[in-house]
């Protein structure tokens, strides 16, 4: 193999994108949320369940019912945490999980990252994304998506939204879609930086920095955000598309956040694109 093809091979991850170091300057971090996967351990210990069909099918006309059973979202022997929708075939309500952190971000800049592999079908809508705590004015007071994915198309949404999907808020939405080989059937990467007193938002995904955009005026305060996780059914965004019967696992392998020192974030900064506007 020639020097060449040998730093392009370092440089190249399996996705096809060029790579980036993110986490390794420990000295620049200080981790202080990382959620222990222990079978032993109840999910309800760190997260909040959402139940039910939400306002509207949770706004989106989505057809599950979100429970606390065992059933939709558990630890796995091996560490892990599943969140699992189940579309049945005798007619029943579709159920699945809906999580929100009962942790913050906390502090005014930080990193958060997560290793999931996500489910990828017809009629499913995995998502590892932010909302400020409740209670909250949507969309004004913000949401960012991490993960997103939907109709198995193997493709990330990396947003930030702060209006509604109207002529008059087109410019209160920036995102970057990210085509992702194998997607669905291995686990991916996906880190959210944050940096309020500098006005900055980065998205990186396997190492890549893939959106940057500017914190805006009259967002809720970063510390005050919840993580959240969940996996929909059908409705709008998926386009009236509906899951066949089965179970679509969310699983994560692990999860954490640290707080982060000033300008840390400016390495993916410079390497990011901007998010765009609808």
């Amino acid at each position: 193999m020639s020097f060449r093809n040998l730093i392009q091979r370092f440089k190249t991850n399996s996705s096809g994108s060029s790579t980036f170091p993110h986490d390794r300057d420990s000295t620049a971090e200080t981790t202080f949320w990382r959620p222990s996967f222990d079978p032993s351990r109840p999910v309800s210990l760190e997260w909040e369940h959402k139940l039910g069909h939400g306002e509207g099918g949770w706004g989106n006309n989505e057809l599950q019912s979100y429970t606390s059973s065992p059933d939709n979202s558990f630890h796995t022997s091996d560490g892990k945490l599943v969140l699992r929708a189940i579309q049945s075939r005798d007619g029943a309500t579709p159920t699945s999980s809906r999580l929100v952190s009962r942790t913050r971000l906390t502090h005014p800049r930080g990193h958060l990252f997560a290793t999931l592999t996500l489910p990828c079908a017809t009629g499913i809508w995995p998502a590892f994304w932010l909302l400020p705590s409740e209670p909250f004015t949507w969309p004004g007071e913000g949401e960012v998506d991490i993960a997103e994915t939907w109709n198995g198309s193997g493709e990330n949404h990396s947003c930030l939204h702060w209006g509604f999907y109207t002529a008059e808020d087109a410019g209160k939405h920036r995102s970057v879609k990210t085509s992702v080989k194998g997607m669905g059937s291995r686990p991916l990467r996906f880190d959210f930086y944050w940096d309020a007193p500098a006005k900055r938002l980065v998205w990186v995904m396997e190492g890549r920095p893939v959106m940057r955009t500017s914190l805006p005026g009259g967002l809720r305060p970063m510390e005050e955000w919840n993580i959240l996780l969940n996996v929909a059914m059908g409705g709008n965004v998926c386009e009236g598309q509906v899951p066949q019967e089965g179970a679509y696992d969310l699983v994560v392998h692990e999860i954490s956040m640290s707080k982060i020192e000033p300008k840390a974030i400016d390495r993916f900064w410079s390497k990011a694109v901007e998010g765009k506007t609808l």
